[in-house]
């Protein structure tokens, strides 16, 4: 997989990252942000998807 992005939290901070997605809360890696399903939330928070912005680290 090649460019993948980094979103951040904008309530808390929390990060996910697209090459290693959120396997605890059944997003395998690689998956895209765009891929991402809307009723997500942050697993630190709570927030909404719509409450991360992409951020280059």
């Amino acid at each position: 997989m090649t460019d993948t992005k980094t979103w951040m939290c904008l309530i808390c901070g929390w990060i996910y990252d697209e090459a290693q997605g959120d396997a605890e809360h059944g997003i395998t890696p690689g998956t895209r942000w765009a891929d991402v399903s809307m009723n997500w939330t942050c697993p630190e928070c709570g927030a909404r998807k719509d409450d991360f912005e992409m951020v280059q680290i």
